[in-house]
């Protein structure tokens, strides 16, 4: 049971590894990570003093 354990978590602690070298090389290769962005304009109607 203790070289499942040892293996189960060697496989994590690689995927885990594995995916910090995909956020950092990614871009190079030409994946894309940023949010998309757009433009939304709401009109507000502010209550003054009369």
């Amino acid at each position: 049971m203790g070289k499942v354990f040892r293996a189960l978590l060697a496989l994590l602690v690689l995927a885990a590894i594995a995916l910090v070298v995909y956020a950092y090389v990614g871009p190079i290769f030409g994946a894309d990570f940023s949010a998309k962005q757009t433009e939304i304009r709401i009109p507000v109607e502010l209550q003054g003093e009369e």
